[in-house]
């Protein structure tokens, strides 16, 4: 019998640890990193598999704690994109938003909510999603079962607590009586004595600039949460030695604090965000980061680093939800919206809005609007115009121009949204913080209009190798080791003796994003689509001491496993060395 199930010989090892780089070898047996040789004197006879890394880089898997792959990890295990670019662990539950606890009749409601706040699309849904579960345990007991090709950490998300106690209309309509609380509360308790990670919750408030809305255009359930029951969940919180708090939230910085103190866990705020145009506004954040920090809050800030452009078309789009105008014209069927684009008085209040300059947070100002692809031949002339250009060539109200082009398309115009998040000095500043962590993929979320799941290289790729913003020691860091030790993941995010082996190993130098565009394939259930990018140079990526990819193809093997409490099944060191 060999020592050793692989050696990964002689590549260049970024630990995850900020320690120096260094030339070795690595020896895998049962999943578990037994041996790290700085000497590189592992023999490779005692290896039933040896993996050449001489020239490449060896760090640790990375870890994406903001995904939104509660519906898609059913029907892909690898959890793609993310998956394809490095990610060997995921969190899911994110931002209060999940399937667990749902009762069966609400099952339906609960797919609907997801396609309109996360852009989930809903024949996927329908068709790829099992329901072998109700309650929150029975859910991590299904991943538990299920073939994964990373592995999975899981909040307990507040929304279907909230549902499960309230009812839906209630929850959204008053505050919980002491019975109901008392009922979520045990509910919550339930969920964390199974293995979730902690609780997740997305408050945006009930007013006018709500960006993330229900299906119906009305609030979501978090969005109406008392401050109260939030201290009530903290509470519960506190009760355990382990776990964390992901919250997003507009405004009450300070009550964020109070959270932290009640609970006494680290909470990861989402999201910071530079702006071109407004630095003010992420500086805000990060002061207030710092501050907390220094008076003793364990509060870290999950940092939106990849370029934020978008693909999308009027047939899909929910980025404008955060108006009750543009909600007007986009909620409902095709058909339903271009009849209410047509409406004059609907019309003239989008126009209003436009004028009055109230843009949508999300989506910046509609003068970063341009036509990507038209459908019918007389309007290909307009293809790579911006709106404004549009509107001046018409002689039209821009607002107006817009509407008549993609109500002449059935909505189906394609519009590319230029980002506001690439300044490098102010990118800088979020990264030159100790308490910043790259991420957000949402990589299960909004597939037609997005693909940050590639954040991991975009990061690699342009804010170290290009921009030189941190060494490549940091980088893997920030990747890896400093999102596990915020949300608990045991024994991974670095690569030492007796960790599980979640291992890359890829090319620094030619290390690349394609297509430079996302594209567009088929490859959901029912037939759905959803734009994607890959990755060049990743040669192996590893979960649990077994290859799920080389060269970006895929292997077929799902070693992932679910991490109750962060913690797997691996073997430890000493079970791995006498096996």
């Amino acid at each position: 019998m060999t020592s050793y199930d692989t050696i990964i010989k002689g590549g260049t090892v970024f630990d995850g640890t900020q320690a120096p780089r260094f030339v070795g070898d690595i020896g895998i047996k049962n999943g578990v990193i037994t041996t790290i040789d700085g000497d590189g004197q592992l023999d490779p006879a005692s290896a039933d598999e040896v993996i050449d890394a001489k020239g490449l880089n060896v760090c640790p898997g990375f870890i994406d704690l903001h995904t939104h792959y509660d519906a898609q990890i059913q029907w892909d295990p690898y959890a793609t994109l993310s998956g394809w670019h490095g990610v060997t662990s995921i969190a899911v539950g994110n931002c209060g938003f999940g399937f667990a606890p749902i009762a069966p009749e609400l099952r339906e409601r609960a797919m609907l909510m997801m396609s309109r706040v996360e852009a989930i699309p809903m024949e996927s849904m329908r068709a790829g999603m099992k329901w072998e579960w109700e309650t929150f345990p029975e859910w991590l007991d299904f991943l538990d079962r299920a073939p994964l090709g990373v592995n999975v950490l899981s909040y307990v998300p507040i929304g279907p607590i909230m549902i499960t106690a309230m009812g839906l209309d209630e929850a959204k309509a008053r505050n919980p009586t002491e019975e109901e609380t008392a009922k979520m509360c045990q509910l919550l308790k339930d969920g964390l004595d199974a293995g979730g990670c902690g609780w997740s919750v997305q408050r945006l408030g009930k007013g006018y600039m709500s960006v993330q809305r229900d299906y119906d255009g009305t609030p979501m359930v978090t969005d109406t949460m008392s401050d109260e029951l939030c201290e009530a969940f903290a509470e519960v919180a506190a009760k355990y030695d382990e776990g964390f708090i992901q919250i997003s939230q507009v405004g009450g910085l300070r009550f964020i604090e109070k959270l932290a103190q009640i609970s006494q866990k680290p909470i990861l705020y989402n999201a910071v965000q530079s702006h071109d145009q407004y630095p003010d506004s992420f500086r805000t954040i990060m002061g207030w980061l710092k501050r907390t920090r220094e008076r003793g809050n364990d509060i870290w800030g999950m940092a939106i680093l990849n370029p934020n452009e978008e693909y999308f078309s009027f047939d899909e789009y929910n980025g404008l939800d955060g108006t009750q105008e543009w909600r007007d014209v986009t909620m409902g069927t095709v058909a339903e919206r271009i009849t209410a684009m047509q409406d004059p008085v609907k019309r003239q209040a989008v126009r209003d809005q436009y004028d009055n300059g109230r843009a949508s947070p999300v989506t910046g100002p509609f003068s970063g609007y341009k036509i990507d692809t038209t459908f019918k031949p007389e309007n290909k002339q307009y293809e790579g115009l911006y709106l404004p250009e549009l509107a001046e060539l018409q002689g039209k109200h821009l607002i107006d121009a817009f509407l008549d082009l993609i109500i002449s398309e059935d909505l189906k115009t394609t519009f590319w949204h230029r980002s506001f998040n690439e300044h490098p000095g102010y990118n800088k500043e979020i990264l030159d913080a100790d308490f910043t962590i790259p991420g957000i993929s949402d990589g299960g979320a909004h597939t037609k209009f997005l693909t940050a799941g590639k954040y991991p290289t975009d990061f690699l790729i342009n804010m170290v190798r290009r921009d030189g913003m941190m060494s490549l020691e940091e980088a893997h860091y920030r990747l890896s080791a400093m999102p596990a030790q915020c949300a608990g993941f045991k024994n991974r995010g670095t690569l030492v003796e007796g960790a599980p082996a979640d291992i890359l190993v890829y090319d620094y130098h030619n290390l690349k994003i394609t297509p430079d565009k996302p594209e567009v394939v088929n490859d959901f259930p029912a037939g759905e689509w959803r734009r994607v990018q890959y990755a060049e140079g990743y040669r192996y990526t590893m979960v649990n001491g077994t290859i799920t990819f080389i060269d970006g193809k895929c292997t077929g093997e799902t070693p992932g496993q679910l991490l109750r409490h962060g913690k797997g099944k691996e073997v430890n060191q000493q079970q791995a060395q006498s096996a």
